[in-house]
């Protein structure tokens, strides 16, 4: 049985919280216009464009995408866009120092961490029964999805960095921010949490989405 059935929380109820979080984040960009925040508008415009990407997979490449994984991934993407536009009204940025919530950071990158651990899961796992020629054993698949996210970690941090360089470079607001070294080191410790965290629970919920990605590349082999 996975989470959301133990919690017993219905398909409907999923459905409805990822459009309210949707519905959030078009405030969250009125907010950035309002306010003339580059920042808060960009990271909401991409936020929201992200909540539309399972639907688009599944009408696009007949992957299934159920009410639980869009509600995985828009949960993401919406903690992060309103870690950047703070509670309207009570708080300013939740990743800056000096937060009301110190560890909003840490949720965000880790909950980031593990949508990056399934997608690295979910393709590996398909190429693995889509050809012979390739085998990932359980224990390797483990490995795997800890270096993949560790590694995207790592990618994610140096643009975070050079985005924040230009951006000084430049006199304008940046869009990603970064805080130091110990911010860094933070957020790649946590980035390993939220892999470790589907690399021991969170497999068997995309089971389903793995095979279909293997009938895709099997589609493409043998049109």
């Amino acid at each position: 049985m996975n989470i959301r059935d133990r919690l017993h929380i219905s398909t409907k109820r999923q459905e409805q919280a990822s459009r309210a979080m949707q519905a959030s984040m078009l405030v969250f960009i009125g907010i950035g216009i309002e306010q003339g925040s580059t920042g808060v508008l960009v990271n909401g415009v991409v936020a929201l464009l992200v909540t539309f990407l399972p639907a688009t997979l599944e009408r696009e490449y007949d992957l299934p995408m159920d009410a639980g994984l869009t509600l995985w991934i828009t949960t993401a993407v919406f903690l992060h866009a309103l870690g950047v536009v703070g509670v309207p009204g009570l708080t300013g940025n939740l990743y800056a120092e000096g937060s009301p919530i110190p560890f909003w950071d840490h949720v965000t990158h880790a909950l980031s961490a593990s949508v990056v651990a399934a997608v690295g899961y979910t393709v590996a796992r398909g190429i693995d029964e889509h050809t012979e020629a390739v085998y990932l054993p359980p224990r390797f698949m483990f490995v795997f999805i800890l270096t993949f996210v560790a590694a995207f970690g790592v990618f994610w941090e140096v643009i975070e960095f050079g985005v924040s360089e230009v951006a000084a470079l430049l006199g304008g607001e940046t869009v990603l921010t970064q805080y130091g070294l110990e911010d860094t080191i933070f957020d790649l410790i946590f980035d390993l949490v939220g892999a470790v965290i589907v690399a021991v629970w969170g497999t068997a919920h995309l089971t389903d989405v793995a095979g279909a990605v293997t009938d895709r590349l099997d589609g493409w082999r043998n049109p």
